[in-house]
């Protein structure tokens, strides 16, 4: 299995896109966009973006988890991870959006 952004439809009718990892763990996800079309130019802007390290912010969740932003050119927020109970593992998510965003295939769920 390869890494893939999944396009889908939330419940609140917005549209979203998650980046898998080849062992299918989510290592990013989106906010929720009014149209497809900006769902994809977000995709679009992970790709271009993920590659750089001045583009993750490493943060801490007030319940002592941490986790990481991946920021546009912009500064706008363009992808969110999931908690992560170490900081390794925090580090080791952007090592793996910086390895498989550029590059990976987008599936349309919707």
């Amino acid at each position: 299995m390869s890494a893939k952004y999944e396009i889908f439809l939330g419940t609140d009718r917005q549209y979203y896109f998650r980046l898998k990892a080849p062992n299918g763990e989510k290592i990013l996800a989106s906010e929720g966009y009014t149209t497809k079309a900006n769902c994809q130019n977000g995709i679009q802007s992970v790709k271009v973006n993920s590659p750089y390290d001045a583009n993750y912010k490493k943060l801490t969740a007030v319940n002592g988890q941490y986790y990481f932003t991946l920021h546009a050119g912009n500064s706008q927020v363009i992808g969110k991870s999931e908690m992560y109970t170490s900081t390794q593992g925090r580090d080791g998510g952007i090592a793996a959006v910086k390895a498989y965003g550029p590059t990976a295939q987008t599936v349309d769920l919707t």
